[in-house]
């Protein structure tokens, strides 16, 4: 999985530089070298932590589910194409749900903001995560998988795409607007997460997909605006 995370890395960050949305750091390439170092090397460790802590629980869960016949998608039979499908949306709205309730619950807001204290948002924002937050999401993936039935192989899957969606979503680049509302009926696109990150707290409030961004209008927490350009990224001291 890591080495289309970094394909995937590079054309963004060569997009962000050639025709960036803000255009953050085109004057200070140090700054800009400080502030995706330090966002990679807290996504590097926590990958490292999470492959030595939980990557073996979770092989072993989904092994466990699948011997035991455990779990949705080891007792109900699919044509492998439904099967998939299956697998991408149960995953996809946990993923959902889990964002939703780390911004409704203080206790895990408290950690939830180091993602979102980011002002300056671009493609190494998808890896600023507090390490809290990502042990507490790897310690819950472990009854979601048996309790799915999904394999690591299939896990792995999702994720490896999910994760590249949530990295374009981040990047600090602009689509013509007919293409990001195309997309943005199917995948969570960078105008939906640039309201994400907003500092005022009903944008934060919102838009809360990964992958897929119609949980948003299924759930109601969609929200969109004209001025993209205007958007204060951050925390609203209001709201922490």
């Amino acid at each position: 999985m890591t080495v289309p995370i970094i394909i995937v890395l590079a054309i963004l960050l060569g997009w962000e530089y050639w025709q960036p949305f803000f255009g953050f750091f085109t004057s200070d390439w140090r700054k800009r070298m400080r502030h995706d170092g330090f966002n990679l090397a807290v996504g590097a460790f926590n990958g490292i932590l999470i492959t030595l802590l939980f990557a073996s629980l979770w092989a072993a869960t989904a092994s466990w589910a699948e011997s035991a016949r455990f779990g949705l998608f080891n007792v109900i039979e699919l044509p492998q194409w439904a099967h998939w499908i299956g697998v991408f949306l149960l995953l996809d709205v946990w993923m959902y749900v889990w964002h939703r309730i780390n911004h409704r619950i203080p206790f895990l807001w408290r950690f939830h903001t180091f993602h979102h204290s980011d002002t300056q948002m671009d493609v190494t924002t998808a890896s600023r995560f507090h390490v809290v937050e990502i042990v507490l999401s790897s310690v819950l993936r472990i009854p979601v998988i048996a309790l799915l039935g999904v394999s690591l192989e299939e896990l792995v899957i999702y994720e490896a795409v999910m994760f590249a969606v949530v990295q374009f979503h981040h990047a600090d680049i602009g689509l013509p607007a007919k293409l990001d509302t195309m997309l943005s009926w199917v995948i969570v696109t960078p105008n939906l997460h640039k309201v994400h990150h907003s500092a005022w707290q009903p944008e934060t409030d919102s838009n809360y997909g990964s992958l897929f961004s119609f949980w948003d209008r299924l759930f109601r927490s969609k929200r969109m605006r004209e001025d993209l350009d205007k958007i204060r990224f951050g925390v609203d001291p209001t709201n922490q």
